[in-house]
């Protein structure tokens, strides 16, 4: 409001060479501030004169750039992306550094940037970037490779091209946790998109290598890798069975019961994806005792979209057999996500992934079932006494105890539509009866 930055302006074209650099630093603090102030370096016209020195302009541009999309193609508009690109190749690692950030924080908006970036030449340069050195470099250079690959298979496949994922995946190893982290996140970006990309990351030998971290000790790198291990199961029963017989799923299921809250979520996501693609993965996950983890989720987790991947991923584990059903069952679960379901306090999307119909259609493990008669709504009570009447018609000792335990009193009561399924259910469980049982 002061008019700083009709003030600055001309400080940018001083002799001397530090007032410049000073300047040019006061104008990316203030741009980096709000969109407003960066906004009025670019109406202010002075991107255009900040081509004299490298690594403060950078951080002007870096600082403009990262508010909004706009603001991002107005630094493209005034052609600076050739200039970070240039800055690339510079011998200081710090100007690298700075480029690197800063065509990061463009690529990151949509794909537009991100192609724009590419279309500049940074790429085979970002990866020569993290050959380099310097840990700071490596980090940044990898970040935005990062942001570039994660918007489209197209964009991902430039990044491969130019020989990316070899460098990143030797990083894995690497002492430095935000490193890690970089690298990590990166090739799941890549892996993420298709099953030919996620065949490339795992021909990078990441495995075994890539389990070490979720031991690691700092939470993103765990949360990072699960992440990477998800990416790549999610595509086909084959990689699933990769990361199965590498250790996978057994490593993922110890980090989901070693920590809490939002870590966990990509774990959790990853045994749904592994247990839905067949009936041998999902008895890999029930094996590796992966169905105590994800009940304590339920319970545990404040947060309803961590409960509703946990819900997810058990209903998955439990629609394949009767068998995998009864897995579920026998932890006591079915109570809980009933309560779930049922609660007007979920949110939506946790009311729609606790439905028990996936397990119920499978399950015959009657005991399980009993408990929910007394409180299931009509939805899901079809469900219930649907199994009943399957089940008891084969068997006389479920019968007796059906009697015994009040299932058969609790059945009278329930207030079906004539002709409806429900009704259906409930007359050929009440056939099973002598006439004075049912009366």
């Amino acid at each position: 409001n002061s008019g700083v930055m009709s003030l600055l302006r001309p400080l940018l074209l001083d002799v001397v060479p530090t007032i410049q650099q000073t300047a040019a630093l006061a104008l990316g603090r203030l741009a980096n501030y709000n969109d407003d102030l960066a906004e009025a370096v670019v109406k202010g016209d002075i991107l255009p004169q900040l081509r004299f020195y490298k690594k403060a302009a950078a951080f002007v541009l870096r600082a403009v750039g990262k508010h909004s999309p706009q603001l991002a193609q107005a630094i493209v508009h005034c052609g600076a992306l050739e200039m970070l690109v240039i800055c690339l190749e510079d011998f200081d690692p710090g100007v690298k550094e700075a480029a690197s950030w800063a065509l990061g924080y463009i690529a990151r908006h949509n794909s537009e940037l991100s192609q724009a970036v590419v279309d500049a030449g940074a790429v085979p340069l970002l990866v020569l970037c993290i050959q380099e050195p310097e840990i700071a470099l490596k980090r940044i250079a990898a970040s935005t490779l990062s942001d570039i690959s994660k918007h489209s298979p197209e964009l991902a496949q430039t990044v491969v091209d130019a020989g990316a994922i070899a460098h990143l995946a030797q990083m894995i190893l690497n002492p430095d946790a935000k490193l890690k982290r970089q690298a990590l996140s990166a090739l799941s970006q890549i892996a993420k998109h298709s099953v030919d990309l996620a065949e490339l990351v795992v021909e990078a030998e990441i495995f075994p290598v890539v389990l070490t971290c979720l031991k690691d000790s700092d939470e993103y790198v765990k949360k990072n890798g699960a992440t990477l291990i998800r990416e790549i199961a999610k595509h086909t029963p084959e990689l699933s069975q990769l990361i199965v017989n590498a250790g996978g799923v057994a490593a993922v299921i110890d980090c989901i019961g070693s920590c809490r809250g939002t870590v966990r979520l990509p774990g959790i996501m990853m045994l749904g994806y592994v247990a839905a693609h067949s009936e041998n993965l999902s008895m890999a996950v029930i094996v590796s005792k992966g169905i105590p983890p994800l009940c304590a989720c339920l319970i545990e987790e404040p947060e309803d979209h961590i409960k509703a991947a946990a819900a997810w991923a058990l209903g998955h584990i439990g629609r394949h057999t009767p068998e995998h059903a009864r897995a579920v069952a026998v932890a006591n679960v079915l109570p809980t996500l009933l309560a779930m379901c049922m609660d007007t306090c979920s949110s939506e999307d946790l009311q729609m992934k606790a439905t028990l119909k996936n397990i119920l259609q499978k399950c015959t493990y009657l005991p399980a079932l009993e408990p929910l008669l007394h409180d299931a709504p009509p939805n899901i009570m079809k469900h219930i006494v649907g199994q009943f009447s399957k089940v008891l018609p084969h068997d006389s000792k479920a019968r007796r105890l059906f009697v015994t335990t009040g299932g058969l009193k609790k059945v009278q009561e329930i207030k079906a539509e004539p002709g409806s399924l429900l009704q259906e259910y409930i007359n050929t469980i009440n056939n099973c009866y002598p006439e004075e049982v049912v009366r």
